[in-house]
C-alpha cells in the first residue's frame, strides 16, 4: 500500500525548538504518523510549555534544555538520546530567530547572533546526528529554510543570509552523505500565521487590515496566510520513505508567492 511509505512508525524524530509554533506542528504530525518525538528548547520555561502542550494533545514527548549553538551541549544531548532511544532517525532543524533591523543600523554582533542560531546551529546538530544515521543505514534531515533563502527584503539581511546559507548546507549534506542513504531536504515556509506574526495580522482601529497583512495577502496567489497545519503534510513526506529519492531539495510551502510577480496596479 502506498500509504505505508508515509508511515513513521518505529522512528525517532528530533525537532529542535519545538515547544510551540511551526516546530510543534511538525512534531505533532510526526507523532500522528507513528514517530517517537524528541525536542529541545533554549530554557526550562519553554521546555515545560512544550511538554504541557504535547501532553494536552496526548503525545508522550521527550524534551530537555539544549542550546543548539553549543557544540558540547548538543554532543551530550545526542549521546543521551542514543542511549535512551537508540539514536535519531529524523532530524528537523527548526530552531531559529530573526532580528528586523535595517542593515546599516545592525551591529556585527547582532548579525553574528542570527547566523549562529539559524545557520551554525543546523551545522552543529546535523554533524552530531549524521554518524548515528550512517550506523543505522538511513536518516532524514529537514532544514527549515525560508522564502528568504531565495528573496531579500528590507531589515532582514542577517536572516536572509543565514537562510540562504542553510539552503546551500542542505544541498551539501545531500552531496556528502547521500551515499549513506541519508536524505537532507529543506522546507521553505511562506508567511505562516503564528503567535509571533499575530501583531502583523491585527485589525486596525478603523477595522482595516494591517498594512503588512494587506501586502502579504496581495502577494500570495492563495490570498491568505499559511497555517502551521499546511506544513504538516510536506514534513511527513520528507521524513518518510516516500521521499527516499528526494535529496538536496527545498520544498517551498508559500501559497505560490515565489511563483508570482504580483498584480498589475490599477
Amino acid at each position: 500500500m502506498i500509504l505505508e511509505h508515509f508511515s513513521l512508525k518505529g522512528k525517532v524524530a528530533w525537532v529542535t525548538g519545538a515547544s510551540y509554533g511551526i516546530g510543534f506542528a511538525i512534531a505533532t504530525a510526526f507523532h500522528e504518523a507513528g514517530a517517537t518525538i524528541v525536542f529541545n528548547d533554549i530554557n526550562q520555561e519553554l521546555v515545560d510549555k512544550g511538554l504541557a502542550s504535547y501532553k494536552e494533545k496526548g503525545i508522550d514527548a521527550y524534551g530537555e534544555v539544549c542550546d543548539v549553538t553549543d557544540e558540547a551541549a548538543v554532543s551530550n544531548y545526542v549521546q543521551k538520546l542514543e542511549e535512551k532511544f537508540g539514536g535519531i532517525d529524523i532530524l528537523v532543524n527548526n530552531a531559529g530567530i530573526i532580528r528586523r533591523i535595517p542593515m546599516c543600523e545592525m551591529s556585527a554582533e547582532e548579525f553574528r547572533k542570527v547566523i549562529d542560531v539559524d545557520l551554525n546551529a543546523p551545522f552543529i546538530v546535523s554533524k552530531a546526528v549524521i554518524p548515528g544515521m550512517i550506523k543505522k543505514g538511513h536518516g532524514k534531515i529537514i532544514n527549515i529554510c525560508s522564502m528568504m533563502s531565495e528573496l531579500g527584503r528590507e531589515t532582514v539581511s542577517a536572516y536572509a543570509a543565514a537562510k540562504g546559507g542553510l539552503k546551500m548546507l542542505t544541498r551539501n549534506i545531500c552531496s556528502e552523505y547521500g551515499e549513506y542513504n541519508i536524505q537532507c531536504n529543506g522546507i521553505g515556509p511562506g508567511y505562516i500565521a503564528t503567535p509571533q506574526t499575530a501583531p502583523l495580522r491585527e485589525r486596525q482601529p478603523d477595522g482595516s487590515r494591517h498594512p503588512f497583512d494587506q501586502f502579504i495577502v496581495s502577494k500570495t496567489p492563495a490570498a491568505r496566510w499559511g497555517d502551521t497545519a499546511d506544513l504538516m503534510g510536506p514534513a511527513v513526506f520528507l521524513a518518510s520513505d516516500a521521499s527516499n529519492f528526494v535529496n538536496g531539495h527545498v520544498l517551498y510551502v508559500d501559497g505560490g508567492i515565489l511563483a508570482y510577480i504580483g498584480k498589475q496596479p490599477k
